[in-house]
């Protein structure tokens, strides 16, 4: 069964086909990744250079389990570190689901989620965002899907991925409540870039289990590092199951060094929302309609995303075609620094 279970698509470069296009991936700019485009702390250079390579890393990862348990003020064995929230989003499906379970996925969203699902023999349910809402979550409707069957895990993205919008934290808090039997899964890889949103850890729910990529709001994409955090319980299975090894000691070092720098990435998010604003009034000026979204990334209605994201990328700008959600006529694009910007309106501006 698992094996029919094709890959989930995903933005970054394909360097296959940038060879095939005879581009050199320095030359090529990337909207479609969803990461801080103003790069990591220099304190986490310096991390890395100072890590010996001969040494095992910590298993455990202590240092940072600790690190972030102050943070945010949980004990460190709520939390497991993990190779990327990829990573720890399949640790999730195993460790909680069997053949047969149900499965609720809030959709348009990371098509890891439902790839990790059906790779154990999880049924999928689905509550889809339209786009006459603005790809707005209803409660409403996921409420009486919650009601309609029994499920076993809830995943969420919030903000989620690739709309940018927010469900109110009152919905989940109720849903938690009423439903025990389920595990909610939400994923908060993007909450730093929504900076009026809460987490759902505030609402200290045994049966909320959140995830969090340090990859995209620090910028360390090449070294996959995230962390979930739930009560001991739920750590507990995930750890039961989780690879010896699994964090190597280059992100364990540089997770640390880039919680240490909290100046550095408040000043860069302060100024990638700015530079959100810009971008989106000058798309809007060559009349296109982005999508309001609560993240830094967000929607585009292009017609064909695909042959839009053709023309682009044969230009040198990569942006994220959207067929993989369901959304063919959508691309995404992820707000980058201010003369990248400018670029990619300008090359936007000169499509036929």
């Amino acid at each position: 069964m698992s094996s029919l279970v094709e890959p989930a698509t995903h933005g970054a470069f394909d360097f296959a086909e940038l060879e095939r296009l005879g581009l050199n991936p320095d030359d090529v700019l990337d909207f479609s990744v969803n990461s801080n485009p103003f790069g990591a702390s220099p304190r986490v250079k310096k991390a890395i250079q100072q890590t010996p390579l001969k040494r095992y890393p910590d298993r455990e990862c202590i240092a940072l389990r600790r690190a972030l348990a102050q943070r945010l003020d949980v004990s460190a064995e709520q939390i497991m570190v993990g190779n990327g929230a990829a990573e720890l989003i399949q640790l999730t499906a195993f460790a909680f689901l069997s053949r047969g379970d149900s499965v609720l996925v809030a959709e348009p969203t990371f098509g890891e989620y439902e790839r990790a699902a059906l790779l154990t023999g999880a049924k999928i349910q689905r509550q889809r965002s339209t786009p006459q809402a603005g790809f707005v979550p209803h409660p409403a409707e996921i409420e009486k899907e919650l009601r309609r069957r029994n499920h076993r895990l809830m995943f969420l993205c919030n903000p989620n991925n690739p709309t940018g919008q927010i469900l109110p934290l009152e919905a989940l808090d109720a849903w938690a409540r009423k439903y025990p039997a389920t595990l909610f899964v939400v994923d908060e890889a993007y909450l730093a870039f929504a900076p009026e949103m809460k987490s759902a850890l505030t609402l200290r729910r045994k049966n909320i289990l959140v995830l969090r990529s340090m990859t995209k709001d620090y910028a360390i994409a090449a070294l996959r590092l995230g962390y979930a955090v739930a009560d001991e319980s739920v750590i507990r299975a995930l750890v039961n199951i989780r690879p010896a090894w699994n964090v190597n000691a280059l992100a364990q070092a540089a997770g640390l060094a880039a919680l240490g720098d909290e100046v550095h990435l408040k000043k860069t998010l302060t100024r990638l929302q700015k530079e959100k604003e810009v971008l989106t009034v000058g798309l809007k000026n060559l009349g296109y309609n982005p999508v309001p979204s609560r993240a830094h990334y967000f929607l585009l209605p292009v017609r064909n995303g695909a042959n839009f994201r053709q023309k682009l990328l044969t230009r040198g700008i990569l942006v994220r075609d959207c067929a993989s959600f369901g959304l063919p006529d959508y691309v995404r694009i992820s707000t980058r620094r201010a003369e990248e910007n400018e670029k990619l309106l300008s090359v936007i501006g000169k499509l036929a």
